[in-house]
């Protein structure tokens, strides 16, 4: 856990301190036409200074001893919609063989019990709801393993095409499969995309010194908070892992430079950096001092959500918000595929 603010009173210690105006038509529905060309914002610590660029332009501001720390996860394809199109299923975790830990919308209708029935390109898939989380997940089990390469969807966060619910109308392209998706996306697990690292081309990526972990998004991450206060919110468990070789690259670095709110975290909550797995719900907010993290590369988050708080712990509220305004009124993309801010 982050450390809370002593005094709830202070600014910042509410979740409605994080609250920003910002014009629909800047919310990103689809990315920029080639990924190095997105937009980004350079916000320099020391002198309080902000640079306008593009993220090709990313070499410009790290040297040969900086390492990336990029989160290799993979977006698995796992949102579903029954077959007859009465309820939408976004499986979060499978917990054990064919049992999946879900959300199901309308929840209302999930009763342990009911069967479900998916459709696939030649076969039917069927489970049945166990039971009700406390959170509202449900707990299905599948009676047959279930491809979800074939079947699933990628699970493209609500503001990125108009649609209802978790899924919505199937408006995906072939183009949401390719660019939700980082270029070095490997270690399948998350809901959601680390959408920091989607900016990367290889060519571009091969210019720096980097390194991986692996921390598997889940929905908790981009939840807004609903609690009045931030230190009553309690972050959703999400699964990291720290390859062999890793502190070794972390040691011999002068700056690390973290890709992403889900790095950061990792580096943040890991109590060490050698090989090894582990759960974490760090939250990170002000008045947080972070230990590992140097500079953070990451885009421009939702109002009330743990990103945006993670952020403004590096920036400072206050400042965060006003370089934000500047953003919207130079017509910035805002979101998951939106464009980019460095922090230094």
């Amino acid at each position: 856990m982050a450390r809370s603010f002593p005094n709830r009173q202070q600014p910042g210690a509410r979740a409605s301190d994080y609250e920003y105006e910002l014009p629909p038509e800047l919310i990103a529905t689809h990315p920029a036409p080639r990924r190095e060309e997105s937009r980004l914002l350079v916000y320099h610590r020391a002198d309080d200074r902000v640079e306008h660029r593009r993220f090709y332009d990313l070499p410009d501001y790290l040297g040969p001893d900086d390492l990336l720390v990029l989160n290799d996860s993979k977006v698995r394809p796992a949102a579903l919609a029954t077959s007859d199109g009465r309820l939408e299923v976004l499986l979060l975790e499978e917990t054990s063989p064919q049992h999946w830990v879900a959300l199901v919308k309308p929840g209302a209708r999930a009763k342990p019990g009911m069967r479900l029935f998916f459709t696939g390109a030649d076969k039917q898939i069927e489970a049945e709801v166990l039971k009700t989380l406390p959170g509202g997940e449900r707990v299905l089990r599948f009676f047959a393993p279930i491809d979800l390469e074939t079947m699933g969807e990628m699970p493209l966060p609500p503001y990125i095409r108009k649609r209802r619910g978790v899924l919505g109308e199937s408006e995906h392209t072939p183009e949401d499969f390719e660019r939700y998706q980082t270029v070095y996306a490997r270690q399948t697990g998350s809901v959601a995309a680390p959408t920091a690292g989607l900016h990367f081309t290889p060519e571009l990526l091969a210019r720096f010194r980097h390194a991986f972990v692996t921390l598997h998004v889940g929905l908790g991450t981009f939840r807004p908070v609903k609690t009045e206060f931030l230190a009553d919110h309690e972050m959703h468990e999400e699964v990291y892992s720290i390859p062999e070789g890793f502190e070794a690259a972390y040691e011999a670095a002068t700056r690390i430079v973290a890709v992403g709110t889900t790095s950061a975290r990792v580096l943040e909550a890991a109590p060490h950096l050698q090989r090894g797995k582990g759960r974490t719900r760090i939250f990170i907010h002000p008045p947080y001092e972070f230990k590992r993290v140097d500079a953070l590369l990451t885009n421009f988050h939702l109002p009330h959500s743990t990103l945006l708080m993670l952020v403004s712990a590096m920036v400072g509220r206050e400042k965060l918000l006003e370089i934000y305004r500047e953003a919207a009124g130079l017509k910035y993309r805002f979101f998951s595929y939106g464009d980019a801010m460095l922090i230094l």
